[in-house]
């Protein structure tokens, strides 16, 4: 799939792989799958360690940024810069954990997508309507 797509779809905090269904049912808390394609979002326990390492670096990249930036250009005082940049690393990774996860759940499966298994997605009342046709030996 393509990566701009991917982006898109998380930045809108929507399935990767549809991009009709909605990964989150609250603030913090998750769908288990995605309620149009049935998509699996944490494929294993643990699965969402990266998306921790997003909001970190991204929070970390705009600090180290920022902060020299604003303390050179003499523009605002040092302690009023150390009080905002505490707020800001408190508040925007709070703020930032949707899009995360989200952007993690993009990232995953844009490197490593999920294939579909044709005998899984099989409806129920054909495999079942098969199997009655079937001569027993």
């Amino acid at each position: 799939m393509r990566f701009m797509t991917l982006l898109k779809r998380s930045l809108r905090l929507k399935c990767s792989p549809c991009g009709q269904g909605s990964l989150f049912k609250g603030w913090f808390r998750m769908h288990s799958s995605c309620n149009h394609c049935g998509h699996v979002f944490e494929r294993e326990p643990g699965f969402f360690l990266g998306s921790v390492y997003i909001n970190y670096g991204l929070t970390a990249l705009a600090i180290c940024l920022v902060y020299p930036i604003l303390l050179y250009r003499g523009s605002i005082t040092p302690r009023s810069l150390l009080i905002s940049a505490t707020i800001f690393m408190i508040v925007f990774p709070i703020w930032f954990f949707r899009y995360a996860r989200a952007l993690w759940c993009g990232f995953d499966e844009w490197v490593d997508p999920v294939k579909k298994d044709p005998i899984t997605t099989v409806p129920p009342a054909a495999v079942s309507s098969d199997q009655d046709q079937q001569p027993s030996s």
